[in-house]
C-alpha cells in the first residue's frame, strides 16, 4: 500500500514537474522572443549603419602605425597562477610594477575582481620567465600577433588599408602579417613575449569573482621601450605618404628603468617626427594603461598636442582627465561606467585640451614643443556597454555615425573571435534611455532599435553613441581596444 502510494506520488510529482517546466517556458518564451527581436533589429540597424560607407579598393587609404610589437601568449589566468602554486592573497593591493610573486598576486587580485583591464611591468624576469614556461603547456593557450600598432595595422589592413608599420620584428612575425602591410624597423630573432592573462565574467580565484570578463597583461619587455623603430619609421613616411599616422605602443616605457633622461629625449624625437608631418596628415593617438605619473605627463607635453584624435578606453579616460585637472593617477575606475558620466568626462578632456592649444598658440612660441600643435578634433571612448564619440564640425574627420556603429560591431567581432556576429552570443547592457549628461534637467534619449546609433550637435562638436552588442561566449579580450579604435578610423579617413 505504502509502496502503491508512493509510485502514484512520483507519477503525480513527474506530471507536476513537466507542467511547471511548460508553464514557465510559456510565460518566458514570449519575452525571451522579444529580446531576441530586439537584438536582431539592433543587430541589422548597426549593420546598415556601418555599410553605408565603403572603402575605396581602387584608391586604398594610406595609414602608418607606430610602434614596437612582440608576441602575446594568451592563457587562462586563473589556470596559470593556480598551474604556479599561486595562491589567492588576502590583499588586494596595487602595484605600479612587479618585483615578487606575492605582488603579481595582489596586483591581479585588485584588477580581478572588478573585472579591469591592466598591464604592469615585471622587473624580475626569473619570475616572469618561469611564468612563460608555466603558460607555453598549458592547455588551451595560444599564441598571437601583439603589441598596439601591430594590431591596429592588422585590423586596418583587414578593413582596406595600405599601412606602414613601425617596429622591430623576427621573420616568423613579420611572416604572418598581411600583405598590404609593410615593416620598417630592424629584424631581431627573438620577440619579445608577452603574457596575456585571460578570464570570463563569473571567474572565480578564492574567494574573488571577476564582474565582467577582461585580461590582466605582464611583461619584461626590454626593446620596445627604446622606439628602435622610429629612425626608419620617420625616413618612409616621405614616400609612404599616410593620411593618418597613428601612435601606440608607448605604455612600454611605463616605469621601465630608463637611464637619466633617455625617456625625454626618446619621447622629444618623436615630437619632432610628429610636428615634422604636413598639417593634412591626421594623427592619432591611443591611450593605454599608465600608471606612472611622469610619464603621462610627459605624454601631455610632447605627444598629445600633436595629436588631433584620441582613443582610450572607461579607464584611460578619467585617468587623463584627473591628471589634466591637476590631480593624481587614477588607477582603477568604474569598470561599467554611465553614458551621462563618460560623455561629461569627455566633454571635460576635450575643453581642457583645446583650452591649452588655444593658450599655446596665442603664445606665438615657434622653439617649444607646442611649436605646431593641433586643436583636438575627435575623441573616442570605447566601453563594455557602448561606444562614444566626440567630432569637431567642419574637421577631417568624416562618417561619424557610421564609424560608430563599426566601432560596436568590431567590438563583437574581435572578443567574440567571429566576423559573423551571432545575437543568440551578444547581450545589451547599455540601458533603454540614456541621459546626455549628469547635470540636473539633462536630456534622456531612447535606445531605438531600428535607428541604435544616437548623434546629436553640442557646441562646436557632435557626438555619437552607440550600444555594443556585448559578446556572452567570450573568445578573447586583449587587443579589443585596438581593434575598435582602429576600425573606427578607418571610415573617417
Amino acid at each position: 500500500m505504502e509502496g502503491g502510494g508512493s509510485a502514484s506520488w512520483m507519477k503525480c510529482g513527474s506530471v507536476v514537474s513537466v507542467f511547471v517546466v511548460l508553464l514557465a517556458f510559456w510565460f518566458r518564451a514570449p519575452q525571451n522572443a522579444v529580446l531576441d527581436d530586439r537584438l536582431d533589429a539592433v543587430l541589422t540597424s548597426l549593420l546598415r549603419a556601418e555599410q553605408k560607407v565603403g572603402i575605396n579598393d581602387v584608391a586604398r587609404p594610406k595609414v602608418a602605425v607606430g610602434f614596437g610589437g612582440c608576441v602575446d601568449l594568451i592563457v587562462d589566468g586563473v589556470s596559470l597562477l593556480n598551474k604556479i602554486g599561486l595562491p589567492p592573497t588576502d590583499q588586494p593591493l596595487h602595484h605600479d610594477y612587479l618585483e615578487n610573486a606575492e605582488q603579481l598576486a595582489q596586483s591581479f587580485a585588485y584588477f580581478f575582481a572588478p573585472g579591469a583591464a591592466a598591464e604592469r611591468f615585471m622587473l624580475n624576469e626569473t619570475l616572469f620567465s618561469e611564468l612563460v614556461e608555466g603558460a607555453r603547456d598549458l592547455p588551451g593557450n595560444r599564441w598571437s600577433v601583439g603589441g598596439n600598432a601591430p594590431v591596429m595595422a592588422g585590423r586596418m589592413a583587414t578593413e582596406g588599408c595600405d599601412v606602414l608599420l613601425g617596429g622591430s620584428f623576427s621573420p616568423d612575425f613579420t611572416d604572418v602579417l598581411s600583405q598590404h602591410i609593410t615593416v620598417a624597423g630592424n629584424v631581431v630573432e627573438e620577440p619579445d613575449i608577452h603574457l596575456i592573462l585571460e578570464y570570463p565574467s563569473g571567474a572565480n580565484w578564492g574567494h574573488y569573482t571577476s564582474r565582467r570578463a577582461n585580461r590582466y597583461i605582464i611583461h619584461s619587455d626590454d626593446h620596445n621601450p627604446y622606439l628602435s623603430s622610429m629612425e626608419e619609421f620617420a625616413e618612409k613616411l616621405n614616400d609612404f605618404q599616410p593620411d593618418l599616422i597613428v601612435v601606440g605602443g608607448l605604455q612600454m616605457m611605463d616605469n621601465f628603468p630608463f637611464q637619466t633622461g633617455e625617456r625625454d629625449a626618446l619621447l622629444s624625437r618623436l615630437a619632432d617626427l610628429l610636428s615634422s608631418s604636413s598639417p593634412q596628415i591626421g594623427i592619432h593617438f591611443e591611450m593605454a594603461s599608465f600608471v606612472e605619473e611622469s610619464i603621462v605627463e610627459d605624454l601631455l607635453h610632447y605627444v598629445i598636442p600633436h595629436a588631433d584624435s584620441l582613443g582610450m578606453n572607461e579607464q584611460e579616460l578619467p585617468n587623463l582627465l584627473s591628471l589634466l585637472k591637476g590631480s593624481n593617477i587614477t588607477v582603477l575606475s568604474d569598470p561599467n561606467p554611465r553614458v551621462a558620466t563618460v560623455l561629461d568626462q569627455m566633454r571635460e578632456v576635450y575643453r581642457i585640451l583645446n583650452k591649452r592649444y588655444k593658450d599655446a598658440s596665442s603664445e606665438g612660441d615657434t622653439d617649444s614643443a607646442y611649436a605646431k600643435v593641433k586643436p583636438l578634433t575627435r575623441l573616442h571612448v570605447h566601453t563594455l556597454a557602448f561606444q562614444a564619440m566626440i567630432v569637431t564640425h567642419g574637421s577631417q574627420w568624416k562618417n561619424t555615425m557610421s564609424a560608430t556603429a563599426k566601432a560596436s560591431l568590431t567590438a563583437n567581432r574581435h572578443v567574440c573571435g567571429s566576423n559573423d556576429i551571432d545575437p543568440s552570443k551578444a547581450r545589451l547592457i547599455m540601458d533603454d534611455s540614456f541621459s546626455v549628461s549628469r547635470q540636473e534637467g539633462s536630456q534622456r534619449i531612447p535606445l531605438q532599435e531600428t535607428r541604435p546609433v544616437s548623434c546629436w550637435d553640442e557646441e562646436d562638436y557632435e557626438i555619437c553613441v552607440a550600444p555594443v552588442l556585448v559578446c556572452t561566449e567570450v573568445y578573447q579580450t586583449a587587443g579589443g581596444g585596438d581593434n575598435i579604435s582602429a576600425a573606427g578610423l578607418v571610415l573617417q579617413i
